[in-house]
């Protein structure tokens, strides 16, 4: 049943029955959706009457009428939130969100983020997935109540749309979850939910009060809502027959909003394909130089301080420390190359003195997979020249990390350009080094550090602030050159890269 609509009597409170086109007062109603009641009358007469065409065509038209009405009407982002129960043995909840409203043209996956101080950890990170009838499918949210202190706890929700070739979208909501007392009844606790959420379903509509009695009858299906705090009043004697009562269960909607992100393409504050951040004071086995690259064909060779021919310069490290000369004149100018191929990321030697991956060399010209763990010797024929280990091997590019004497002196980061890894990043398999590090990424022209807790994304310029940055130390800076502890310079190209030296190159 439902109250009159009848917009020239708005304050009437007479109900109307199903199927009725006025109600008790004679005032007439307007043609409207068929109700959750109507459609599942349909189906379950469908389902237990006669299977004729004619009943299997009136109950596809009320569920097409339906979905008609649905998209016409213009439906809000929204997170339907049940299965909340504020008694739950050892406080121990499940949360079952649902979305609805989303707009046609999202992702085909959403990432949500949860932050709350009842969720392990403070925070929680699950997918929508688009389901083939168009829905989404629903997902749970588990966490526990005890031993925290009655009260109301907030639960902030962000969910992201990420896919290529469309903008980032971020939509946001943030509800209140009741943690009772000990000793408070259910009549309390419902007291209490309804005073604090709005479009709850309990039992009557807009804080008004709604009596149903009923007397005789052999069948009898009745659907009362409640919403904004309303009280209904539910009094069945039915003499005969069968009554089924069920009761509801707490479950509200909130509506998402969604806020203004840069959209894709738009230019970075800082644009390079190089760089490197700077850690003034490592400790705990931090390196000194994280340097960053991005580029399609990444190119390992010597060091050299005039028109060098490798993008990533390789020198050797002794126990005294660096040494320009030496060992380091038995790397090629161009000894190898890291590039992104059919089977993932892969190297490809190109020197004239070889490389072993794994102790085997793979032979000149002939790409080779990189996997986490890889050992990288630059030389066949000498040992220990350089020595580098795959320490990542992530959705947009590959974490190099030094297993000679230079460790503590630089890392590598080879990325894709332009290639956003999603939120959440697809999980890959990581050394304790480089899960260590901050998640970095390349796109819209310029480094981006991403927060995987968050999902937020900084840019990272000279002038940017990197202190409160995850996985980044306090004496920490960006610096727009791979190098910026020595001149690079490349005639061929932009002329003079690099900043005043820093340090001596012997001691660096």
């Amino acid at each position: 049943m439902k109250k009159c609509s009848n917009p020239d009597h708005p304050h009437c409170t007479c109900w109307v029955t199903p199927g009725e086109s006025s109600c008790t007062a004679g005032h007439s109603q307007a043609a409207s959706a068929p109700t959750s009641y109507d459609l599942l009358t349909a189906v379950r007469s469908a389902r237990s009457g006669p299977q004729t065409p004619a009943a299997t065509q009136a109950a596809g038209e009320m569920v097409a009428n339906y979905a008609t009405a649905m998209r016409s009407s213009g439906a809000r982002p929204q997170l339907h939130i049940s299965g909340f129960d504020p008694r739950a043995a050892g406080g121990r909840q499940t949360l079952k969100m649902e979305l609805r409203g989303m707009p046609q043209d999202c992702a085909p996956q959403l990432a949500i983020h949860l932050q709350s101080e009842l969720i392990p950890n403070g925070a929680s990170r699950q997918q929508f997935s688009r389901m083939l009838q168009g829905g989404w499918r629903p997902l749970f949210v588990e966490f526990s109540s005890r031993g925290k202190e009655h009260g109301q706890y907030q639960i902030r929700a962000e969910i992201l749309s990420q896919a290529a070739g469309q903008p980032t979208r971020k939509w946001e909501c943030t509800f209140v979850i009741l943690v009772p007392r000990l000793d408070a009844t259910l009549t309390d606790i419902h007291r209490i939910f309804l005073s604090t959420h709005k479009n709850v379903r309990v039992m009557a509509d807009d804080a008004s009060i709604a009596h149903v009695a009923a007397q005789g009858g052999a069948s009898m299906d009745i659907d009362v809502t409640a919403r904004n705090a309303g009280i209904a009043h539910l009094d069945l004697g039915a003499p005969q027959g069968k009554v089924d009562m069920g009761f509801t269960t707490i479950a509200w909607d909130e509506d998402l909003i969604e806020i203004d992100l840069p959209h894709a393409g738009e230019s970075h504050p800082h644009p390079s394909t190089a760089a490197s951040i700077v850690n003034a004071a490592p400790e705990g086995g931090a390196q000194r130089q994280i340097r960053l690259f991005a580029l399609e064909d990444c190119v390992l060779g010597r060091h050299e301080l005039v028109d060098p021919e490798a993008d990533v310069l390789l020198t050797h490290f002794g126990e005294n420390g660096q040494d320009t000369g030496g060992l380091t004149r038995r790397l090629s100018g161009r000894h190898a190359v890291i590039r992104r191929g059919k089977q993932g990321f892969e190297i490809e030697d190109v020197s004239r003195y070889g490389l072993l991956l794994d102790g085997v060399w793979p032979g000149k010209h002939k790409p080779v997979p990189l996997r986490q763990g890889m050992r990288i010797e630059m030389s066949a024929s000498i040992k220990g020249i350089v020595v580098l280990t795959v320490s990542a091997v992530m959705p947009h590019g590959v974490i190099l990390h030094r297993l000679d004497h230079g460790a503590p002196a630089e890392c590598f980061y080879l990325l894709m350009p332009d290639t956003h890894p999603g939120y959440p990043m697809p999980r890959f398999a990581a050394a304790p080094n480089a899960a260590a590090l901050p998640l970095i990424m390349h796109h819209s022209g310029g480094f981006w550090h991403l927060d995987q807790l968050t999902g937020k994304e900084t840019a990272l310029a000279p002038s940017a602030s990197l202190e409160r940055l995850s996985r980044l130390p306090k004496h920490t800076r960006f610096a727009s050159e791979p190098y910026p502890e020595c001149w690079i310079i490349r005639t061929g190209s932009a002329g003079q890269h690099g900043t005043l030296p820093l340090h001596d190159m012997q001691t660096a």
